[in-house]
């Protein structure tokens, strides 16, 4: 009988009490969320050294900025004249150069990034006029009952038409063609 005292013991001794409070469905995904925003900042901070790295050898002056917004890491270099270099005709030096860093994050972390990158405030400004011709455009269909089409877009942009488009009453709007010709319709929705 002793040896089932000992083995009692034993057992006893190596169960853990269940007194750990279990973490509530708002605390997990607070938690998740702040491992996500990290994840983002390194991708930035990689993103970052790369882009210092590419500003030094073409010798540019730039100071480069870090953000986290709508589940992506936001980086933007302002300050330097040379910097419209860096952003060539409609941004397509600008496209290129964020599919590299995309591409240098990835191959720094393993995952494909989502990265948003702006020069010289370009993509904001460009943000701007965009979503401002999607409301011109959708109030001019409201009143005329007539579709109308826009000029070829990046997905980019499409997108930012998209949603200016979205928050007029009347109107819908969608894609069509394919790229690079692919282009915003807007229509009546009556």
């Amino acid at each position: 009988m002793a040896v089932d005292v000992t083995v009692e013991e034993e057992q006893t001794a190596t169960e853990a009490p269940a007194e750990a409070e279990a973490e509530s469905p708002a605390e997990a995904a607070a938690e998740s969320a702040a491992e996500e925003d990290d994840e983002l900042v390194e991708e930035g901070e990689i993103a970052a050294d790369y882009l210092e790295s590419l500003l030094d050898i073409l010798d540019f002056d730039g100071d480069i900025d870090l953000d986290v917004e709508g589940g992506r890491a936001i980086v933007a270099i302002d300050g330097g004249e040379d910097l419209a270099k860096l952003v060539g005709q409609r941004g397509e030096v600008l496209d290129a150069l964020q599919e590299l860093t995309r591409l240098a994050v990835q191959q720094s972390t393993g995952d494909r990034s989502r990265l948003m990158l702006d020069v010289a405030g370009w993509r904001a400004g460009r943000r701007t006029r965009l979503s401002s011709l999607g409301a011109e455009v959708a109030k001019r269909v409201v009143e005329s009952g007539e579709k109308e089409s826009l000029k070829p877009m990046t997905p980019f942009e499409r997108k930012i038409v998209h949603d200016a488009v979205a928050k007029v009453d009347g109107v819908r709007s969608e894609s069509e063609g394919a790229e690079p010709n692919r282009r915003v319709v807007v229509l009546p929705t009556a």
